[in-house]
């Protein structure tokens, strides 16, 4: 297996030559320095650099950053939200239970989209993430946050939320890898649900070794989450092997399409090449279905966001108000007109619309049917590849600001990530190049539960490129 970041950090770990002691240190003095330049973390644990770990598990001591709508124990938990703040969770989610089981040190909840509800991490109540390549452009969202932390090395490992491309956008715009598993595999227990039907837990890395490496701590049933799949354990490190003769893979027309940045194209092309090169049988193939995918998406996702967020009431937890004066409905409007962003508003609003008595045929269920087509679609071309690729992300990183006050312009940046959480399918952003010193990301998309598949195909052209990508805000970048 060939030397990455990741696994450079664990050996030294293990072999004692970077005590942990001195790593943990090293990682707080990074956060400390980087923090009022990136706003990567909205809460920071204190004194995880004094984490003692009697037995190095699986994750050997690594530090991983939790996106802030992942429950957390005694750790305040906001979805980047002013509703939510000030609330605790009394419980740990089941990733974060697992983390702490394989010996991963968590350094604290990183910042995002208000409710994940955006691309950019300009959605946060508590102000912009930058990106570490240009802290003027947006790093991404809505694990914004996560993929800043990694790309900057204030934390070698972070957990995301994929809900239509918000582990895969920010990881195309940092330039690290995310992967989006398959709906399913990692537990969402204890994950505040934005659309239950489309959102995935999954991992950010600087490389594909750490991808798999912490997929594996954390993949695996959970009975407390009625969505997890029982499946055998999978170690998917091994999956990450030489070579890819044999292999097809197919270039999806539809998502090199109207929109694409030409500079995004040519990355991806030359990634081609070298896929070619490495022994793989690359084919441009046609998925129709797909050009439907972003409308149908946003009539989904707002619709499951409107009925997810009618239990913020300002009486159970997070924000409350004085009730001295209010009757129940004034007092309940109030909580939320203060608590909640302008994005958030938006999409209440237009989820409320899409299911209200006359629209919820011509809407809703239309776009269910849409749904389905998708995963027929995508069906039907794996019978002839092993995984298909396109670009993360149409675009380069933006500038904070420019794109905020058009909103179908941002709803358009999410054109070749959506079509993956309608259909459920696992899918990973790789970094393939570099374009006026900004990252370009790729997207391999994988059939289900073919994690093991997208990982070995990312790993090659990891290992085919050499691009050892080295953000301008970086402490620890090799």
């Amino acid at each position: 297996m060939k030397e990455t970041y990741t696994l450079k950090l664990i050996q030294e770990i293990e072999s004692g030559s970077l005590p942990l002691d001195e790593y943990l240190a090293r990682k707080a003095e990074a956060i400390a320095k980087l923090e009022p330049i990136l706003n990567s973390f909205i809460t920071v644990v204190k004194g995880f650099e004094k984490s003692r770990i009697e037995r190095l598990g699986l994750l050997k001591g690594l530090t991983v950053a939790i996106k802030d709508n992942i429950c957390m124990e005694g750790i305040e938990t906001t979805c980047g939200s002013l509703i939510l703040r000030g609330y605790k969770p009394s419980y740990d989610a089941t990733v974060v239970e697992r983390i702490k089981k394989n010996s991963g040190v968590i350094t604290g909840k990183t910042n995002m989209d208000e409710f994940a509800m955006g691309s950019t991490t300009e959605w946060s109540a508590f102000g912009p993430t930058r990106n570490p390549w240009d802290p003027c452009r947006v790093p991404g969202g809505s694990s914004g946050g996560s993929a800043a932390a990694v790309a900057s090395g204030e934390s070698d490992l972070a957990l995301g939320s994929d809900t239509g491309g918000s582990i895969r956008c920010p990881a195309s715009f940092c330039g690290v890898v995310g992967l989006k598993p398959t709906y399913g595999l990692v537990s969402r227990y204890g994950l505040i649900a934005y659309a239950n039907s489309l959102e995935q837990i999954g991992p950010i890395a600087r490389d594909v070794y750490g991808c798999a490496l912490l997929l594996t701590a954390i993949a695996g049933y959970d009975p407390r989450d009625s969505t997890s799949i029982d499946r055998s354990y999978t170690d998917y490190r091994y999956a990450l092997i030489e070579g890819l003769e044999g292999f097809r893979l197919g270039v999806v027309r539809e998502l090199l399409g109207e929109g694409v940045d030409q500079r995004v194209s040519s990355c991806i092309e030359e990634s081609i090449y070298r896929f070619e090169s490495l022994g793989a049988t690359v084919e441009e193939v046609s998925i129709p279905s797909i050009s439907f995918a972003l409308p149908a998406y946003y009539i989904i996702a707002m619709a499951e966001a409107s009925s997810n967020l009618a239990r913020y009431d300002g009486v159970r937890y997070g924000m409350s108000l004085s009730a001295r004066d209010y009757d129940w409905s004034r007092y309940y409007e109030d909580v939320r007109s203060r608590g909640f962003g302008l994005e958030v508003k938006r999409r209440i609003i237009l989820g409320a619309y899409v299911l209200s008595a006359g629209y919820y045929d011509r809407y809703y269920i239309k776009a269910l049917k849409v749904r389905t087509l998708i995963k027929k679609g995508f069906m039907e071309v794996f019978k002839r590849f092993d995984a298909l690729i396109g670009p993360s992300m149409p675009i380069l990183p933006f500038r904070i600001g420019e794109k905020i006050e058009d909103p179908l312009e941002l709803y358009m940046c999410d054109i070749d990530t959506v079509p993956v959480n309608l259909a459920g399918l696992p899918a990973i952003s790789i970094p393939c190049g570099l374009v006026d010193d900004l990252p370009v990301g790729l997207q391999i998309i994988g059939s289900y539960f073919c994690e093991d598949t997208i990982l070995r195909i990312a790993y090659n052209l990891e290992a085919a490129l050499d691009l050892r990508l080295k953000p301008v805000f970086s402490e620890v970048c090799v």
